[in-house]
């Protein structure tokens, strides 16, 4: 029997490409990776892979890579193989890569502190997530060839937790803040797409994931919200972390959320973009999560349901809007709740706050495509990275909403 190598260099049409490899650990990740992307469309002098990288939650993503096909590599496979560039919005495994590395941060803010399970040695003090020695470091080097963060204020958090990698940190921006931005004048459109009805006010219930999430309490709150709420006034949409999904598996969380289902709310389902009902939501209840604090930049008012101070960066933006947005109590009406929130709605404190999200406001595009293409040593295409907005929702389903973002990789807007 004749065996047919399979080596892809021998088979390729396009000779002489710059590799680049996308390392995706968890769904999350590969979100934040999406946004990446478009930098490189369209350029025949770049080739892109994909791999899967260990992480507990993995299974998401496998869903984040829905759509890629042949191009993702098995991880062993990955690791073996040398590239021109490799791109990462986590840490585990990634020394084991042959190839200078990017790394983003997977959330807003710089929110959470790291977990006491994750520490490397026992008894070793918290340090904010992402930005410690043992994110970045492995043994005394540093991992990555460039951190691409999103704020100045990122920079100098790093000269205390990991000043190691000070020397290869760059201000980029943020590419969900600009995303966010671009699409606010789009509004009322994406409320039409959603399918909401003149005068209906979308209520946005957020949970990240963990033992501090606001999961804990959304089977006391949205049956509250159902009982409360003026049933033909009001949809309640509720996203659940994708961590939550991968860790507990789909059907569960369905599961769980069930007769809340059957009575009429939403639970928008973990591949959905969110970040278009973010843009149309009227409230947003919240925890600690990237998307109560990204909410800052809306119109949405903010009710604060659950936050763990005891979990949260001290300093960080997420702790500041913890201080200044409206705790949702067990003791009043929640509609009465919810006009406060409105009512007195801290616009100059939420601008305050949003701005600490990104110090590269609107030029996350320019900055990432110029570190991406020096390190791939390739001239810049010639024509400005444009900041697309987010594209339509699908309308709200009993139960669920349909996917909002693109199929697969290949069509997302530059």
């Amino acid at each position: 029997m004749n065996v047919v190598d399979r080596n892809p260099a021998q088979w390729a049409t396009l000779a002489g490409c710059r590799k680049v490899l996308v390392v995706v650990h968890t769904e999350v990740y590969g979100r934040r990776l999406r946004d990446v992307l478009p930098l490189l469309e369209s350029d025949l002098r770049v080739q892109v892979a994909f791999t899967v990288a260990p992480h507990a939650f993995n299974g998401g993503a496998l869903r984040a890579l829905r759509g890629v096909g042949e191009a993702v590599l098995p991880w062993e496979e990955a690791v073996r193989t040398e590239f021109d560039l490799a791109l990462a919005a986590g840490s585990q495994g990634t020394e084991r890569l042959r190839a200078p590395l990017v790394r983003l941060p997977h959330g807003a803010g710089h929110v959470k502190l790291s977990r006491v399970a994750d520490a490397r040695t026992p008894g070793e003090p918290r340090t904010v997530g992402g930005m410690g020695r043992s994110y970045l470091m492995w043994g005394d080097r540093v991992v990555p060839a460039a951190y691409a963060v999103a704020h100045e204020e990122d920079l100098a958090l790093l000269r205390v937790t990991c000043p190691e990698a000070v020397p290869i940190t760059e201000v980029v921006g943020d590419a969900v803040h600009d995303r966010i931005a671009a699409s606010m004048p789009l509004r009322e459109r994406y409320r039409l797409a959603l399918g909401l009805r003149q005068g209906e006010r979308l209520v946005l219930v957020s949970s990240t994931w963990g033992l501090g999430a606001s999961f804990h309490r959304l089977d006391a709150l949205l049956p509250r919200l159902l009982a409360e709420l003026p049933g033909r006034g009001h949809r309640i949409a509720v996203l659940v972390h994708p961590n939550v999904w991968s860790g507990h598996g789909d059907w569960q969380v369905r599961a769980w959320l069930a007769a809340l289902r059957r009575r009429g709310v939403v639970l928008v389902s973990p591949d959905t973009d969110w970040r278009p009902l973010l843009v149309a939501a009227d409230w947003v209840i919240g925890d600690h999560g990237s998307v109560t604090l990204y909410a800052t930049m809306t119109r949405a008012a903010i009710l604060l349901a659950r936050f763990p101070e005891r979990d949260v960066n001290p300093d960080s933006p997420g702790a500041e809007l913890a201080r200044t947005a409206p705790a949702l109590s067990l003791a009043h009406p929640l509609d009465r709740q919810l006009a406060y929130a409105a009512a007195e709605y801290p616009a100059e404190a939420y601008a305050r706050i949003a701005a600490r999200i990104s110090s590269e406001p609107g030029r996350f595009n320019a900055n990432m495509r110029r570190l991406l293409y020096r390190l791939l040593r390739l001239g810049e295409p010639a024509h400005e990275p444009v900041t697309a907005p987010l594209p339509d929702p699908r309308p709200l389903g009993e139960g669920g909403t349909a996917d909002a973002s693109p199929d697969d990789w290949s069509e997302l807007p530059a």
